[in-house]
Formats: C-alpha cells, sequence, structure tokens
C-alpha cells in the first residue's frame, strides 16, 4: 500500500493520499478521523480488540464511510456503497450523478491487513498530532 501524508498548501489540513487501489482511505482518514486522538484510540483499541480474539468483527459507521475490522483484514467503504442510498434516507443517487458518464467514487472500497493498518494508523496519529 502506498501512500503519502502533506499538508495542504493553502488550508494547512492534513492530507492523506494513496495509491489508486487503496484510494478511498485517504478521505476516509481526513472525514473520519482527522485529528481526534479519541477516535484514533478507539480504533486501535478494537484493532487490538479483533487481534487478541476478544471480538470476532467490529464495524464502525461513520458519517461518509464505514470501516469492517476482522482479524485478517479491515476494509473501508463509503456508506453509499453499502446501502445505496444517501445517508441511510433509501434514496438513491440522483438521476443526473448516476449517469453513465460521471464516475463518482470508482473505488468505493479498499482494504489491506491489520498490521499494516494499524501501523498506518499510527503514522497518520504521529503526522496530524505529533503522537509517539
Amino acid at each position: 500500500m502506498e501512500y503519502e501524508f502533506v499538508h495542504d498548501a493553502i488550508t494547512g489540513e492534513a492530507r492523506a493520499l494513496f495509491s489508486l487501489e487503496h484510494e478511498v482511505i485517504g478521505p476516509w482518514m481526513e472525514v473520519e478521523l482527522g485529528h481526534d486522538v479519541d477516535k484514533l484510540t478507539k480504533l486501535l483499541t478494537a484493532i487490538d480488540n479483533v487481534d487478541t480474539g476478544q471480538s470476532t468483527e467490529v464495524q464502525i459507521t461513520g458519517s461518509e464511510y464505514s470501516i469492517t475490522l476482522n482479524r485478517d483484514d479491515i476494509s473501508i467503504q463509503t456508506n453509499v456503497s453499502m446501502n445505496g442510498s444517501l445517508n441511510g434516507s433509501g434514496e438513491g443517487l440522483p438521476e443526473m450523478l448516476t449517469d453513465e458518464h460521471i464516475h463518482l467514487d470508482q473505488n468505493e472500497v479498499a482494504g489491506c491487513g491489520l498490521d499494516d493498518f494499524r501501523q498506518l494508523l499510527l503514522s497518520w496519529g504521529k503526522f496530524t498530532n505529533g503522537l509517539s
């Protein structure tokens, strides 16, 4: 998994840029984690619980993205791709956005191994908050 953390030149916000096959992980990190140390800690605890067998699977639904953790790997996907609706309202995407010429979130799902993901989160925490 190839990625790079940068600070946006205009806003100064932390950005996570990933290779195409893992592209959805970047916006997930920016939107669902951001600089929130509590969210990061809870996620690392969930990883530890799955890794030690205290939980077999953990699913965390965020505002725009959801993550599923199991002992082997993690999967991140857009909430729209999970249920085909916007904000759980049961309404699909507007027809003008589903036109075959417009491709929203072509890579709506990405995954990686649990250990790689843990290291990624620790690196993100260090980059965004100076955590060690």
